[in-house]
């Protein structure tokens, strides 16, 4: 396994922890220029900002175009800790980012999972490489920890 690629999620993940300690869902993501520096570090600010489409990749993207002065994210490498949304992966893709790699899978709202594979649609003027599963059991440790917290809040609240 990549070491630079285990590294890269480990940077995501603390993005994944800054969400956790602010009782945000714990999605991280970074964003990395073609020179391999980190361009954008974000996570999932829903709550905090009252905004649905506030998820990490998307700030990530706003982010990351910010920096660069311009909206497209040619030779761009995309690390986040939760796979991407529908919403979301469609978002990569007109961004025109170069790869995503994602931790855990989301069987339930992935949009890879449920068979939305927009970076892969050739009617689309843009395709980009996609890989799953980076430390899965880490990412998806954050996110079981953070509902059993909140579950337990709940029965006890």
């Amino acid at each position: 396994m990549n070491t630079n690629k285990i590294w890269n999620m480990k940077l995501a993940l603390e993005e994944a922890e800054k969400a956790f300690k602010e009782g945000e869902v714990p999605v991280g993501c970074i964003v990395l220029n073609g020179k391999g520096e980190v361009v954008a570090s974000t996570y999932n600010l829903k709550e905090k900002n009252k905004n649905t489409t506030h998820h990490a990749e998307i700030l990530a993207i706003e982010e990351a175009s910010k920096k660069n002065g311009d909206w497209r994210l040619n030779d761009h490498t995309v690390f986040v800790t939760l796979e991407p949304c529908p919403m979301c992966l469609y978002a990569l893709l007109q961004a025109r980012v170069s790869k995503v790699i994602f931790g855990a899978y989301d069987l339930k709202a992935g949009a890879i999972s449920l068979g939305y594979s927009f970076q892969k649609d050739e009617r689309f003027n843009h395709s980009f490489d996609i890989e799953g599963g980076l430390m899965h059991f880490d990412c998806s440790k954050k996110l079981s920890d953070f509902f059993k917290q909140r579950r337990g809040e709940h029965l006890r609240g």
